[in-house]
């Protein structure tokens, strides 16, 4: 009610509501409850995915791992190759097999201790075109019509997802020690064995592109179940990986030092006095020093060599006679 004593809705709306609240009333025996209502058991923490955070390392064990892929492809495509780690998702495993075309390599490997297995997937049209350039063609990526490999393919096929899985264990080997084994190979998404269909899977993208070809996705699938123990490991552990060393920044930063300029002194003497006769210090007092034979040349007090000091063209000068091994590098 306002506090004019008028209702915020008309009669016709409050009676047409009065009446529905009653129809809900009676229907759930007067105690507003909807019949046949289901109630189903949930523990939080069991049905949602892992965190980006928590496996955040996987971001850091990608980069790592496209550059392995560049070393492994290159052989096949005879040509450089470009390699880039897409960010990783995680999904239901019946999703990832939908979106997948219906002939696909898809190769089961164990990576033990890690728990399950671990799939590589590969499309068929890069398969087709690594043999094509292997054995001296254009390399070009053409629409693969046959619903089979032939043998050729199937052996290029065993050698690259081998080297892929060697490439995997070889960046999982900061968070332990892991040994892969071929266990199957698979065409249609549908044999494809892994989990079950609605446990959640981690996808690692890569795409790959051979010199000016067509661009292909290499994919890692990991089953989540068996990336929980490692999560806090993956979250934690920052890996200094310096990558490849930049000769052209190098020499740059080279050529740039050799011009910065840093004071230089030398030491003519080093006489001592009492407290008290610095106490007593005044003008005109006079000091008696003795020359050393030779001088050290000292650079942010570090002795770089020793000379002798004399004169050049009226200005006193120092003649570097000894240079200190270890100081020029």
């Amino acid at each position: 009610m306002t506090d004019d004593g008028k209702s915020l809705l008309g009669d016709d709306a409050l009676g047409a509501l009065m009446a529905e609240l009653t129809e809900v009333d009676d229907a759930g025996g007067g105690n507003g409850a909807v019949r046949d209502s289901v109630v189903r058991p949930y523990t939080f923490g069991q049905d949602g995915y892992a965190s980006a955070d928590r496996l955040s390392g996987l971001a850091r064990m990608a980069e790592r791992l496209a550059r392995h892929l560049r070393s492994v492809i290159e052989p096949f495509a005879g040509t450089k190759v470009q390699v880039a780690a897409e960010h990783h998702q995680t999904m239901l495993f019946d999703r990832w097999r939908a979106e997948l075309p219906s002939f696909s390599s898809i190769s089961l490997y164990r990576l033990r201790p890690l728990k399950g297995g671990v799939l590589a997937v590969i499309e068929p049209e890069f398969v087709t075109a690594m043999v094509d350039a292997f054995y001296g063609g254009s390399g070009v990526a053409v629409k693969h019509r046959a619903r089979e490999f032939t043998p050729t393919e199937e052996r290029l096929l065993g050698r690259l997802t081998d080297g892929i899985m060697e490439g995997v264990a070889s960046v999982w080997s900061d968070v332990g020690s892991f040994l892969p084994s071929f266990v199957s190979r698979e065409t249609n998404a549908a044999y494809a064995s892994l989990v079950r269909a609605d446990e959640p899977v981690v996808v690692q993208r890569f795409i790959v592109t051979p010199g000016t070809g067509r661009s292909s996705v290499v994919a890692i699938v990991y089953p989540l179940g068996s990336l929980r123990p490692y999560e806090s490991q993956l979250a934690a552990k920052v890996h200094a990986d310096p990558g490849p060393v930049d000769g052209e920044w190098r020499g740059r930063l080279a050529r740039a030092l050799t011009h910065v300029r840093l004071p230089v002194r030398s030491v003519l003497a080093q006489p001592e006095l009492t407290v008290a006769e610095l106490m007593a210090l005044k003008p005109g007092d006079v000091i008696p020093i003795t020359l050393a034979p030779k001088v050290p040349l000292i650079v942010a007090n570090r002795r770089l060599a020793y000379g002798t000091i004399g004169e050049q063209e009226g200005r006193a000068a120092l003649m570097v006679e000894h240079v200190e091994q270890g100081t020029m590098k």
